[in-house]
């Protein structure tokens, strides 16, 4: 067995404690960093995440592999450029104005970095304008999450948006949209781009934003 199904199958399983020493094993072979990576990590959260979708796994498991990858990252980190460690780009996310809750946007977030994108977490309870400073600040960026958990919130998703959409910069980013009272509907009323049911089908639809942006 390879060096890097043996880190993809680290990843799937979860083996945060093997995780570092099999890197620096491949590394030692001579497997590319950026193919650790991709191939090792990120292909391996593919597989986790669809098979969350498909109830084979929950969310418990999902997270134990998102830390996982998080751990290899760091090995990986000091030998990925910035461009290749973020090949997939900027992912701007947070808890809308209001809203304390960061449970499932941080495991939106884990799932996102774990499809290759740079996450720029905000944090909980964001006002609109440190969304708007946010993307002015990474004039790269192209996507963006919204979280709400509470219904009295979903306004602030409205209103973010809105104040996207004033600052200039709605044709620069897809907005996606998620929290478990939104729906596709919500989602078609505030003007947002995209609605992700869950942290899986949020790396998917990333992904998919990313590569027609």
């Amino acid at each position: 067995m390879s060096k890097i199904v043996e880190i993809q199958n680290a990843v799937e399983t979860g083996k945060k404690k093997l995780i570092r020493g099999l890197i620096e094993e491949a590394l030692a072979e001579g497997h590319p960093a950026i193919d650790i990576l991709n191939k090792g990590m990120i292909d391996a959260m593919g597989i986790v995440g669809d098979k969350f979708k498909s109830g084979e796994v929950f969310v418990p498991e999902m997270l134990i592999a998102a830390r996982t990858m998080k751990e290899g990252v760091e090995v990986l980190r000091p030998l990925l450029s910035r461009g290749q460690a973020s090949a997939s780009g900027i992912f701007i996310i947070g808890t809308v104005e209001g809203d304390l809750h960061d449970i499932g946007k941080n495991l939106v977030a884990m799932m996102i970095e774990s499809a290759g994108f740079e996450v720029i977490d905000l944090g909980v309870d964001v006002a609109p304008e440190k969304f708007v400073e946010a993307i002015m600040a990474n004039p790269d960026c192209r996507l963006v999450g919204l979280s709400a958990l509470l219904t009295t919130t979903m306004p602030s998703l409205h209103r973010t948006i809105d104040a996207i959409r004033e600052a200039g910069l709605r044709d620069q980013v897809k907005i996606m949209v998620g929290g478990a009272p939104i729906s596709q509907e919500i989602a078609d009323e505030v003007g947002a781009d995209a609605f992700a049911a869950d942290a899986a089908t949020a790396a998917s639809i990333a992904k998919e934003l990313a590569a027609g942006a």
